[in-house]
């Protein structure tokens, strides 16, 4: 039997290539709006970031996000981003 391939995608914040049900990904939709995905099952371009807190803020600090969905993030969707995984942790 063969053994799957398991899917990996980098971390927007710390860079490490990690797998794909470990991190939190956040999608932007055809109307422009970006928000966390966390069935990874939306409809959009998406880009991977750590369930760690401290990897979203240095993703937010380094525009990360902005560079990866090709838009300007507002300031609310990062504070909502963040309550939801500090939530989810």
């Amino acid at each position: 039997m063969q053994n799957r391939k398991v899917p990996m995608r980098k971390c927007t914040g710390c860079g490490e290539m990690k797998n794909k049900k470990e991190l939190v990904r956040v999608v932007k939709n055809k109307e422009g709006e970006v928000s966390l995905d966390l069935t990874g099952k939306k409809a959009g371009r998406g880009a991977y970031v750590c369930k760690a807190l401290a990897c979203l803020q240095k993703a937010r600090k380094t525009r990360g996000f902005e560079r990866a969905l090709s838009c300007k993030i507002p300031e609310e969707v990062y504070d909502r981003m963040e309550q939801e995984i500090d939530t989810d942790a």
